[in-house]
């Protein structure tokens, strides 16, 4: 046998017995898709819910009827998307669908709170109570409103008409009065409109096709 094949078979009984590499492991796929998929739809169907309660659907004293659609639908679907969006790294869009997550479920908390009697809410401080909670959250949406106005105008129409709901709500409870609370009720069908419009052109780019036009912003640069 020649120095040659010596060196050879050498190096084919080291491989043979050399221990294998561990092979890398595959790089994750990137986070894809549209958070408002889900936030979007759970949006509206809360909103259908709490818009039917305002007008009167429902006979008085039912005011934890939308409770379980707001609660289980809603608040969970904007929580997803929240989470969803801010993964993907889109903060704007994660911080919107936040907000309303916080809207929906303290909503939900106090409408239970009230018809159980929790936190220690009399009779006496109810409609304070539930003024407290729409003024706050009615600056907070306003707050939303102007700093989003870089946003398509079909975003800015949908959190102004928020506004306007919340509004009449509220003098609603201060006054007692049963037509601004209607008049509060159609003005969430308003904004479920713009939320259907909005669902229908994130469907449309999901599926392959055209998004709807979403008007120009009301801010730029």
């Amino acid at each position: 046998m020649s120095l040659s094949e010596t060196d050879t078979a050498g190096t084919a009984a080291a491989a043979a017995h050399a221990k294998p590499q561990p092979q890398a492991a595959p790089a994750p796929a990137p986070l894809d898709g549209d958070p408002a998929l889900i936030g979007v739809p759970t949006f509206i169907v809360g909103s259908i819910a709490l818009g039917l309660t305002l007008v009167g659907y429902l006979p008085a004293g039912t005011a934890g009827a939308p409770v379980a659609i707001i609660l289980a639908a809603t608040a969970t679907g904007q929580l997803i998307a929240a989470v969803w969006a801010a993964a993907l790294g889109r903060n704007a869009v994660a911080a919107i669908f936040g907000i309303f997550t916080g809207f929906w479920l303290s909503y939900a908390v106090l409408v239970l709170g009230l018809i159980h009697g929790w936190f220690g809410i009399t009779a006496a401080t109810a409609t304070g109570t539930q003024a407290l909670f729409l003024i706050s959250w009615l600056a907070t949406i306003v707050l939303l409103t102007v700093s989003t106005l870089r946003l398509p105008a079909a975003f800015t129409v949908l959190f102004a008409l928020i506004d306007a709901a919340l509004a009449l709500v509220l003098f609603a409870t201060l006054n007692g009065s049963g037509t601004l609370q209607t008049a509060g009720g159609y003005t969430v069908f308003a904004f479920v409109a713009v939320g259907v419009y909005l669902f229908f052109h994130v469907a449309s780019l999901a599926t392959g096709g055209r998004g709807l036009p979403l008007g120009r912003p009301a801010l730029r640069g």
